[in-house]
């Protein structure tokens, strides 16, 4: 494992927790975060200070995208709305737009690679599909979180597929233009064979939250497996191959369609879902060096070879950098050693990301109102 890095450069500039950051790929060094103080800070790490701050003096700002193709657009959501800022238009920040379309408290935003669309997670348990050509509704998802949904993501090489994960332990794949799921992962769901394991036996009595999910850009997706990380309440990360479940079901729903009645065919979908979710998963948990509490938040790596890597950020207060592709190399019989890099801190993680750069390449943001920076490689 390698050695941790030395102590971080230290970003200032909210005045409150921070909760969100995001990193632009185009443009190396730029960082913008979100806090608690309804601030959002435009960092250039070339510089000593933030070049400047749009305060909304609202409510807690809880994300931040940027738009695909043009990170002079970014999306911020606070309470039950999604704000739209120009960064050039630095005089005014009056929002180019603002969507009131959620209910309840939003916990995540999201924007499509592959198309104008923005995703908005809630504490219903509902995900609005807003059309941003058109500034209106696209679809509501619905009817399969019975909680907070906290986490949202588009499957880039999906056109019409987004996942969604929620504090009710389940983790779903939409068809999104039909505003129906492909397949439902229950993580609550107790396994008849006692050896399979959803959750961590070191953590047993941390419920499987869906925290946050990561997918890895469509360009940087490493060799065949194309995936998602979940981080998990019970301090399990898992790692999916999303296109071998997809396959899977789609096999299996065209099989059902031809024999079963539909509420025969609910049944064997319902039967057979921890069997092929585990067939095409791994996780990595404590026993592989991993966290000790519930994990907050997860992110590919654009540093480096693009995608080679997974960070996590925890309640332990901890950062862990995985190389995650070994475990699905046909060599390898086990995830043991691919901790590559533990960094601790004293703070619980809310956030991180990384920049597409050599040096100065993690962005975490904790409990504390402080940006924290660390080159790992």
């Amino acid at each position: 494992m390698a050695t941790p890095p030395v102590k971080p450069r230290r970003l200032k500039g909210h005045n409150g927790t921070v909760t969100c950051c995001i990193a632009s790929r185009f443009r190396p060094g730029v960082i913008a975060s979100s806090g608690e103080d309804s601030c959002i800070c435009w960092f250039d790490l070339r510089c000593k200070d933030a070049l400047f701050t749009i305060d909304l003096g609202m409510e807690s700002i809880s994300c931040l995208c940027f738009k695909t193709g043009n990170e002079d657009i970014l999306y911020a959501s606070l309470g039950t709305k999604v704000m739209c800022f120009d960064i050039k238009m630095a005089s005014s920040w009056k929002p180019l737009e603002t969507y009131s379309f959620n209910k309840e408290e939003i916990n995540q935003i999201s924007f499509s690679m592959k198309s104008d669309f923005l995703a908005a997670g809630d504490d219903s348990g509902e995900v609005k599909i807003i059309d941003t050509v058109h500034q209106s509704l696209y679809k509501t998802l619905r009817s399969v979180h019975t909680s907070i949904c906290s986490s949202v993501q588009f499957i880039p090489w999906k056109p019409w597929t987004a996942i969604t994960g929620g504090l009710d332990m389940k983790l779903a794949i939409w068809d999104f233009s039909k505003g129906r799921p492909y397949n439902v992962i229950d993580y609550g769901m107790t396994e008849p064979d006692s050896s399979i394991s959803t959750g961590n036996a070191g953590q047993c009595f941390n419920p499987a939250f869906v925290h946050s999910i990561a997918i890895p850009e469509v360009d940087i997706t490493c060799g065949p497996n194309k995936v998602c990380a979940v981080a998990r309440g019970d301090g399990v990360i898992d790692v999916i191959d999303l296109e071998a479940s997809l396959a899977t079901l789609k096999s299996k729903s065209s099989s059902l369609a031809k024999s079963a009645q539909r509420s025969k065919r609910g049944e064997a979908q319902s039967s057979n879902t921890h069997a092929d979710y585990q067939n095409k998963s791994t996780q990595l948990d404590f026993s592989s060096g991993g966290h000790t509490a519930s994990v907050s938040c997860v992110s590919f790596s654009l540093f480096g070879e693009r995608g080679k890597f997974l960070l996590s950020g925890g309640n332990d207060a901890s950062v862990k950098l995985w190389d995650w592709s070994k475990c699905f190399s046909p060599e390898q019989s086990s995830c043991n050693n691919y901790l590559s890099l533990s960094i601790n801190l004293k703070k619980k993680i809310n956030w991180l990301c990384t920049t597409p750069t050599d040096s100065e390449n993690l962005v975490v943001c904790d409990t504390t109102k402080v940006v924290k920076i660390y080159t790992v490689a």
